[in-house]
């Protein structure tokens, strides 16, 4: 039977509307749901990854900037990336005078090549202290803005003047609620159009998101909302939450609808979600949302804990501002509506230092981004989180790279263990896998037809993220048909496969 190394809440299989043999044609396949998998007949343990810190990208030392900048986004546009964020200090109860002052917050701008090295250009759009040599694309004149999220409308459909479309909050303009941006070229944005009226239930003081989907041909937009709860939990009463909602034109919306983690999941607050298609499986849609954690009552483990005498001061500006820490959990969904998620962290505050284990740790940017590995390896998943918030120093940005399909694998013992798929049915004359294995540890894959009809692999070890897999037999005459795939992991991870 199937083991886990963590507590996951997931929807059903029949909430996901599968009974039949599940097609998945030439598509990539991953396991992070098992949703494909057999769990009853297979031994192996789905193991959740954790993306390890590569350095800082990008430095926030602009006098307009300083230690609330967040909210970054970044989209794959051509040849470069472009990335949007917000430029802001927090607020403080220091007496002292302050490195970063600014009033208000601002949408501003980097560009990258390679999603490594980033640049801010100096674009002359809005004027900051007298001077337009900045990197800012909207200000105060412009909205009160509390987030700016931008994407790249693909529909083909899409008029070129709106071509990108930005989702940001708007108190200052009726009605209330979320409204749309549109650009022609992704730097000079005007407001459009009201996209969800502030209503009960409602937020949108997140980074709430928004993009187009060319295999549902809908439009989907995931936002902060909020429920109360019965029980006080860490002394919040009031849950974050995730709302869902779809639109063929962007103007007329479905009623939103909360994500369904299961009906045995526990509803703990969530923050950002920084929903998207994954890149290598775009008909599942991955997000990192930031969790939120308020203890409601201070406690001997925040005397210990990094920064205690910053923690008190803050909370004299509101008890919640030392009271929280957050950090990151990995959710993963087919459908859009009803989704996996791994309850242990997927991304930890860290061992404790000056400037971490604070409300404001663990919130990734929008927008993974694929990147070449260190000294020569595969190419990487590269990811972007900010640090610093609250101390007055400048925020930095920081990647942390993961292996491509690697937010989750099944991962087996020296004694070998097996995966074991339901029924498929593929298209395709080759087998590639994402995989790794010790020097002695190996992988064996046999499809077998339900008429019992079989083909078995080579032997397969190494470490490679497309190996072509070897079989004794043309494996062709198995696609088109259903087939159960049973793979032999010893001392190995299993990350993905793709029939081509």
């Amino acid at each position: 039977m199937k083991r886990t190394l963590m507590t996951m809440a997931t929807c059903t299989i029949a909430a996901l509307g599968q009974a039949q043999p599940i097609n998945i044609g030439s598509r990539r396949e991953v396991f992070w749901d098992n949703f494909i998998v057999d769990q009853d007949k297979t031994t192996a343990t789905l193991t959740l990854h954790h993306p390890q810190f590569a350095g800082t990208v990008l430095v926030h030392d602009e006098p307009y900037e300083g230690d609330g900048c967040d909210y970054h986004n970044i989209l794959k546009d051509d040849d470069r990336y472009r990335m949007y964020y917000l430029g802001w200090a927090m607020p403080s109860a220091k007496k002292t005078p302050r490195n970063f002052t600014p009033q208000g917050i601002r949408v501003c701008y980097a560009e990258s090549k390679d999603g490594i090295n980033w640049t801010k250009p100096k674009l002359g759009l809005r004027t900051y202290n007298g001077n337009k040599e900045n990197n800012i694309i909207l200000d105060s004149t412009d909205n009160g803005f509390d987030n700016f999220m931008v994407f790249k409308d693909e529909n083909p459909n899409c008029k070129p003047e709106q071509r990108y479309k930005a989702t940001a909050y708007s108190n200052r303009h009726e009605p209330k609620g979320l409204w749309c941006y549109i650009s022609p070229d992704g730097i000079n944005f005007t407001r459009g159009w009201n996209l969800f009226k502030l209503e009960k239930g409602q937020a949108f003081d997140s980074l709430n998101v928004a993009f187009w989907d060319p295999n549902t041909n809908l439009y989907h937009a995931y936002f902060r909302g909020f429920h109360n709860v019965q029980n006080e939990r860490l002394g919040d009463k009031n849950v974050r939450d995730i709302r869902h909602a779809t639109s063929t034109d962007f103007i007329n919306w479905t009623e939103a609808k909360l994500l369904d983690f299961g009906k045995d999941a526990e509803d703990y607050p969530l923050y950002t979600n920084v929903i998207e298609p994954y890149p290598r499986a775009p008909h599942i849609f991955v997000g990192f949302p930031t969790r939120y954690v308020e203890r409601n009552k201070w406690s001997d483990s925040f005397d210990k804990l990094t920064g205690a005498q910053e923690r008190k001061e803050r909370m004299t500006l509101h008890p919640r501002y030392g009271l929280t820490i957050t950090d990151c959990v990995f959710i993963s969904s087919r459908n859009g509506d009803c989704f996996t998620r791994f309850d242990e962290a997927f991304v930890r505050p860290g061992p404790e230092r000056q400037f971490n284990w604070v409300y404001g740790d663990c919130y990734p940017a929008r927008g993974l981004v694929r990147t070449p590995g260190t000294r020569g390896y595969d190419d990487e998943i590269s990811l972007y989180i900010f640090h610093g918030h609250w101390h007055d120093i400048a925020t930095e940005l920081q990647r942390y790279t993961l292996r491509i399909d690697g937010f989750a694998s099944y991962q087996a013992t020296y004694k070998p263990q097996a995966l074991v798929t339901k029924p498929l049915v593929f298209s395709g004359k080759s087998l590639t896998i994402n995989f790794a294995t010790s020097a002695r540890g190996s992988v064996f894959v046999e499809i077998a037809d339900l008429d019992g009809n079989s083909i078995k692999s080579s032997e397969v070890f190494g470490d490679s993220i497309d190996r072509l897999v070897g079989f004794t037999d043309d494996l062709a005459q198995f696609q088109n048909k259903p087939v159960i795939i049973t793979f032999t992991l010893s001392d190995a991870n299993l990350y993905s496969f793709q029939f081509k």
